[in-house]
């Protein structure tokens, strides 16, 4: 009897072919059964989806998306922030440090527009890269960096 309504719960379009007996009960239990796991997986699929990404979740449940195709976007995405951070990291590596280097030496007093290898620096753009280095300073205080 269980295996029976296994079978109507997850199997239903099986019920006719055992009822009339072209297909076994346990042949149709097994694919019920393998029905169910495939239920169960999607919906835990769906569950952590919807924590990691409650967009894609929704945009799954409305049926615009698959749950396949939802997980593919939300990897690309994944790697793409993954990219974007790697990039900044460099770039910030290879800026502050020198930066730093050159407080409390005279390399600011020698500087002569003249010899600017690229967009000569003025006071708009030292004024922008004391904001930014003051928005580097407040997010390192926020994520508790060193």
């Amino acid at each position: 009897m269980g295996r029976a309504s296994t079978v109507l719960q997850h199997a239903p379009d099986l019920v006719d072919q055992v009822i009339s007996g072209t297909t076994g009960l346990n042949e149709a239990y097994a694919v019920a059964q393998e029905n169910k796991a495939k239920a169960t997986s999607a919906e835990v699929q769906l569950a952590r989806l919807r924590e990691e990404d409650p967009q894609l979740a929704d945009r799954v449940a409305e049926g615009a998306l698959t749950l396949a195709g939802a997980w593919a976007e939300r990897t690309e995405r994944a790697e793409e922030d993954k990219r974007q951070r790697r990039v900044a990291t460099r770039l910030l590596d290879e800026l502050v440090p020198p930066l730093a280097q050159a407080r409390g030496t005279r390399t600011f007093s020698r500087y002569d527009p003249a010899y600017a290898s690229g967009t000569p620096i003025t006071r708009e753009t030292i004024t922008h890269a004391m904001s930014a280095l003051a928005e580097m300073e407040q997010v390192w205080q926020e994520r508790d960096l060193p």
